[in-house]
């Protein structure tokens, strides 16, 4: 029997105090302030008024106290990602011995390479200070493996956007002029997913390519074979119709012609289509190059018009897609371009054509600092953050993995901060970089406050996750400290602690404890007079029926429905 003293403690209610903390929060216009902060059963909480309660308390002064980190366009789960890392089994090979986990019972791989494994995955995350991560790209019929998969990292909050830019169903409600069935079958792809937002790749042209390899969608007025719609009009019609489901996050566009010299064109128009509605263009690095023909001296950047145009239209943001030096692997849902890039690079190279939905394409790059080409997109890329001028309509993001790794994120923030690093790195690419970018000429450098916006408060406002990037009452407990240094790429790359869902996970710079996450998906209404009609429609055009597509209400405990 438990005596009485025992039973009074357990009564208290018991609280972690984070103490005289520098904190930067700016959802909540604290920048630099020294705070307390008190978290209970995964939230953030007032301070107890009970004398009795059960505080545990760790002394923070001096040190940097944010919210935790917040990916919102990453590459970590899925069929794609499981084929990168078999293409690639060299990268594995004397790479890291398998860790055994806290608990002594189980041993996981620890293998990194440019693809990590899933376990890896979420402890890297973690040792950076990250605590939700988004994938980018998903096939709806792919959702079942990439939910199993999320099951199976740890330490992070996770979520996807589902493919439906090349869908042929809504192609078809496109065609027909029909909101209502549009607006159905997006609302009812989500909800049976598990999907958070819906994502756009290469709005037609996958589709074309799918139907002749020579062919593509490089003009946003050209007719998709067979469906009658133009690229321009599945942007148009998807994000009105995602913005009319009041989705979270409405539409994650990857334009037309990504790579290709010119298509700063293709990204202006892409912009200009969703007149004032929100929409988000992804890895935008990739989108904005000037020039064109054969010569390859005719490449340039084009950020500053693109740039200009987003600081006019607060409804678009953008994430950058930052290129890093070094061997990566490009993934993509944008089938023709991962053609593209085996016909450059001459590697190998894996296609995939997933029904009547996407397509998908993976092959190994490499990043040359002294390849005129790719050192014009990092420039590019660190253009795009210092141009913005509001830091909450930029994101950090290196479309882990095609443009780098995500564990490149504490030198790239060093970048921004460090004017002069930033100049002596530039220093180091191509010379011929500076006739055509305006990288020299920039001098800004981000403070801490707007770094904790475009890694942090900045994602989840754009991903409309109320409770996530802010330390204020009732949000998640999801907090990471640093140990400031006059090396912000070393301050960055080891918290001193992480709070993921009010549990301590990093304590000292280690990981101490593993906790499960959730995953994140939207809320959708079901136009249930429509949805038998939807439903015939896939048992009858795929190769499985309705009943076996997406996932199960509750087949899922990590589920999450916002």
């Amino acid at each position: 029997m438990a005596s009485s003293t025992t039973r009074s403690r357990d009564a208290r209610l018991s609280y972690l105090k984070l103490a005289n903390g520098v904190v930067y929060d700016p959802a909540n216009g604290i920048d630099g302030e020294v705070r307390d902060i008190y978290v209970r059963d995964g939230k953030i909480v007032d301070a107890p008024e009970d004398s009795e309660s059960d505080i545990r308390s760790i002394d923070l002064s001096g040190l940097v106290v944010m919210p935790g980190g917040v990916d919102m366009h990453c590459h970590i789960a899925g069929p794609k990602v499981n084929t990168a890392r078999k293409m690639q089994p060299e990268q594995y090979r004397g790479n890291e011995e398998p860790q055994r986990m806290l608990d002594r019972s189980v041993f996981h791989s620890g293998a990194m390479g440019s693809v990590p494994t899933i376990f890896t995955t979420g402890y890297k995350y973690t040792g950076l200070g990250y605590t939700t991560c988004f994938d980018a790209a998903i096939s709806p019929l792919a959702a079942r493996h990439v939910h199993h998969e999320f099951n199976q990292i740890p330490n992070v909050d996770t979520g996807f956007f589902t493919l439906i830019g090349n869908n042929h169903f809504a192609m078809r409600a496109i065609a027909e002029g029909d909101d209502a069935k549009l607006d159905a079958f997006l609302g009812w792809l989500i909800h049976k997913v598990g999907a958070f937002a819906p994502k756009i790749v290469n709005p037609g042209g996958v589709e074309l390519w799918k139907q002749d390899r020579a062919a593509n969608a490089t003009d946003l007025d050209q007719v998709v074979d067979g469906f009658a719609v133009t690229p321009r009009s599945i942007i148009q019609q998807i994000t009105l119709s995602a913005n009319r489901l009041g989705l979270p996050h409405p539409v994650h566009i990857h334009t037309n012609n990504l790579g290709v010299p010119g298509n700063w064109q293709t990204t202006l128009q892409t912009m200009q289509t969703l007149e004032d509605q929100r929409g988000h263009l992804t890895h935008i690095q990739f989108h904005s190059y000037g020039g064109g023909g054969v010569e390859e001296d005719s490449l340039c950047s084009k950020v500053a018009p693109l740039a200009e145009f987003v600081n006019n239209h607060p409804n678009i943001t953008v994430d950058v897609g930052q290129v890093m030096f070094g061997r990566t692997t490009s993934m993509t849902g944008d089938g023709p371009l991962g053609y593209f890039l085996q016909q450059i690079n001459g590697d190998k190279w894996y296609s995939s054509d997933t029904e009547l939905e996407s397509g998908c394409g993976v092959s190994p790059i490499e990043y040359k600092d002294k390849n005129f080409v790719h050192s014009l997109q990092w420039a590019i890329g660190l253009e795009w953050y210092l141009m913005v001028e509001d830091p909450w309509q930029v994101v950090m993001s290196t479309d882990h993995p095609n443009g780098g790794s995500f564990m490149a994120y504490p030198q790239i923030i060093r970048l921004l901060m460090d004017a002069s690093y930033r100049q002596e790195k530039l220093k180091q690419v191509s010379a011929k970089v500076l006739e055509h970018c305006d990288l020299a000429s920039l001098e800004r450098e981000y403070s801490l406050n707007e770094i904790a916006i475009i890694t942090r408060s900045g994602p989840a406002r754009i991903l409309g996750l109320a409770d996530k990037g802010h330390l204020g009452v009732g949000g998640d407990a999801d907090i990471t400290v640093y140990t400031p240094d006059d090396n912000y790429e070393t301050m960055f790359a080891v918290p001193r602690y992480v709070i993921k869902g009010g549990e301590l996970v990093v304590e000292d710079h280690e990981l101490k404890h593993v906790v499960s996450g959730k995953t994140l998906t939207a809320a959708t209404g079901q136009d249930t007079d429509r949805v038998p009609m939807i439903e015939q429609w896939i048992s009858d055009n795929y190769s499985l029926s309705a009943n076996h597509y997406g996932i199960s209400d509750g087949e899922f405990d990590r589920v999450v429905r916002l």
